[in-house]
């Protein structure tokens, strides 16, 4: 089976960072698994906030301050989700998902096949 559990989450002051983690088991990560982390607020959509590819490649939606950046450490099988300069609309839940579908990685939900249950980031000022 491909199990997933996030961890990191928590409350964290405006203008912090945390850091995520998503350990795996049951596949490797350094296999064809897009792996990504998306965040839920209560009555928004599921969005997408950064991926990570077999390969390496990595993509945040705020890629150009670098708020979220994704990463894997293969030996260990965790993903993390770096996330700084946090602000309150950065609270909700955060989720870490895989997908074996689609081999062009995507923050869009749809693809996604394997999720985990969540970790709570809560932003106060």
């Amino acid at each position: 089976q491909v199990q997933m559990e996030e961890s990191g989450g928590g409350s964290v002051q405006a203008g912090g960072s945390l850091r995520l983690s998503c350990a795996r088991s049951g596949y490797t990560i350094g296999h064809f698994h897009c792996m990504a982390w998306f965040r839920q607020a209560p009555g928004k959509e599921r969005e997408g906030v950064a991926y990570i590819t077999p390969h390496n490649g990595a993509y945040s939606f705020n890629s150009p301050m670098g708020k979220f950046t994704a990463s894997k450490d293969r030996a260990t099988n965790t993903v993390y989700l770096e996330m700084k300069n946090l602000t309150r609309e950065d609270t909700a839940m955060y989720y870490c998902a895989a997908t074996d579908q689609i081999y062009t990685c995507t923050l869009s939900p749809q693809p996604y096949n394997y999720w985990g249950q969540g970790t709570q980031v809560t932003v106060y000022s």
